[in-house]
């Protein structure tokens, strides 16, 4: 990110400078010809580990030209940890530029900080390097009391973040379970419309005669209208329970079927019963159709001669046999199944489309792969997911964060070597597994004045590798640092080995860091296997991970 900043003739106002790219630049505008001056100076050349010195470069140029300082991690092997604000002081008709910088070190010894590159309209110019001593803190261990060895501490595991994401799940599942009943398996409450269906017809009828009652017809003697209910009422009545086409047939049609079923015995029905009906059905034609004038009191004693018939009608009709109510109930049970099967295949299908819903809402976001192997299991996202372990190795100690613990591995040292060399070895999984592990220290014994090579013990690590049965090692090396500044080499490649179930080669990558801090040579090793894209990931967090620490701290 750029932060520019013009020149003029009043004072500006320029806000801190941001720190989050080692390409950012300060841009300021002088003068384009124009004559320049540069230089830089600390504010002490001895400081102690940690403490923070300024570094300043001072520009002095005209108006308009264009000043580009230094940003980022370009004073290695310092650190800077600020970067301070263009500080512009005009003098006479030039203005001098101050840009500061706040550096630190936190490993003892004498550094030196390299020259800087400073632009200068379309000149470049380099600052003088500058000799920076970093001490260590001095602490008079005689002035200082000694306490006992403390005991160890046992210190709860945490348990990390995964109550939230349980959390979260069983209040969804519980969201989604709960719609489901509301919409699906609750009983719902019933319309009055519903109740008055469910009513036996006979019931339905009486409460349909109440209902007319309380009607406005007669008082509006609205006769065609109140004629036209009180029809429908009994020829809704006797359709259910007499004849199931009454309500479609005409008056005479009805009365005609009425007679047979008496005369059939199928219904004990009077012959006044049946006129009566016949009268009133005729009446109500003649008022619907013929828009014959009715008297209201007429209406009133048809509507209490239908009451008188719909009593006779109930106990006219048979008592239903045995099998009948049996049948009736049989029924009823049918249509509760159909209920309860038409619920469960609805509960299904919803319940499907949200498991596909959210898997592939979550293949889109993190990958078909991914998800798939998150629900089947995959060893390497158990060990990419889980909670690593930041810990120290050897002496001089070797910081890295692995999945799981490193377990300290006595490996066999030939009696002609014991003598000139000692190793610590700390292992999680093997060369013949899928994934492992190795940081190795090895401590020479009698160096004398000779140093390590690290390319030809690479070279040695390669054949110990073969020796475990490793074949067609592909073998790349390229110079490696870690974070804290410790340089070494990294040998990289593949290789292919015997799987041991399938008994077939199986292809694998490795990665090797050797460093070498005096005599002793320390090694890091990381193996996976090759089409193992969670193994890669594991791999890149470990490397950057890695810091070394020297033997006098």
């Amino acid at each position: 990110m750029n932060k520019e900043l013009r020149i003029t003739n009043k004072k500006p106002k320029v806000n801190g400078l941001p720190l989050t790219s080692l390409l950012s630049f300060v841009f300021v505008f002088v003068s384009w010809f124009s004559f320049s001056q540069v230089s830089s100076s600390i504010d002490s050349t001895k400081i102690k580990i940690g403490q923070q010195i300024t570094y300043k470069i001072q520009v002095e140029a005209e108006a308009n030209s264009l000043v580009v300082f230094p940003e980022g991690q370009t004073f290695s092997p310092l650190e800077m940890i600020e970067s301070y604000a263009v500080d512009t002081v005009k003098k006479n008709d030039k203005y001098n530029l101050i840009k500061k910088y706040g550096l630190t070190q936190f490993d003892s010894g004498k550094y030196t900080i390299p020259r800087q590159k400073i632009i200068v309209g379309d000149k470049t110019f380099f600052t003088d390097s500058l000799k920076v001593e970093v001490n260590n803190v001095v602490v008079d261990t005689t002035k200082q009391g000694l306490y006992d060895i403390k005991p160890i501490i046992e210190v709860e595991k945490q348990g990390g973040d995964w109550w939230k994401y349980l959390l979260l799940t069983l209040l969804i599942v519980g969201a989604i379970a709960f719609l489901m009943y509301w919409f699906i398996w609750r009983k719902k409450p019933l319309t009055e419309a519903e109740e008055i269906a469910l009513l036996p017809p006979y019931d339905r009828a009486k409460l349909a005669l109440k209902k007319l009652d309380e009607s406005h017809y007669l008082q509006t003697e609205s006769i065609k209208e109140y004629y036209s209910e009180l029809t429908f009422i009994i020829r809704k009545y006797l359709d259910e329970k007499v004849y199931d086409r009454a309500l479609e047939s005409t008056t005479d049609e009805l009365i005609e079927r009425l007679n047979l079923l008496k005369e059939g015995n199928q219904i004990d029905l009077s012959k006044e019963d049946i006129r009566n009906l016949e009268s009133i059905l005729k009446r109500a034609d003649l008022v619907k159709f013929a828009k014959s004038a009715v008297d209201v009191e007429l209406a009133k004693i048809d509507r209490n001669t239908i009451d008188i018939e719909i009593d006779n009608v109930k106990e006219a009709l048979p008592e239903p046999t045995e099998e009948e109510k049996l049948l009736d109930e049989q029924y009823r049970q049918e249509l509760e199944r159909k209920k309860k099967r038409k619920k469960v295949i609805i509960t299904a299908a919803i319940g499907v489309f949200l498991l596909i819903a959210t898997f592939v809402g979550f293949s889109i976001k993190y990958g078909f792969g991914y998800v798939k192997d998150f629900i089947i299991g995959h060893d390497s996202i158990e060990l990419l997911e889980g909670e690593w372990v930041k810990s120290e190795y050897g002496y001089p100690p070797i910081t890295i964060s692995t999945p799981i613990v490193l377990t300290r591995t006595e490996l066999p040292i030939p009696d002609e070597m014991k003598e000139q060399l000692a190793q610590t070895t700390f292992i999680y999984g093997t060369l013949l597994d899928e994934f492992s592990v190795i940081v190795n220290n090895v401590t020479y014994k009698n160096l004398g004045e000779n140093k390590i090579d690290l390319e030809k013990s690479s070279e040695g690590s390669l054949k110990g590798m073969e020796a475990q049965g490793a074949q067609d090692i592909l073998v790349f090396r390229e110079k490696f640092v870690t974070p804290n500044g410790a340089e070494g080499i990294k040998t990289y490649g593949s290789f292919k080995v015997k799987n041991q179930i399938s008994q077939e080669n199986q292809e694998c990558n490795y990665v090797m860091l050797l460093f070498n801090s005096g005599n002793v040579l320390q090694q890091i090793m990381v193996t996976y296997a090759k089409d193992d894209v969670y193994a890669d990931q594991i791999t890149e967090r470990i490397l950057n991970s890695v810091e070394l620490k020297k033997a006098e701290e």
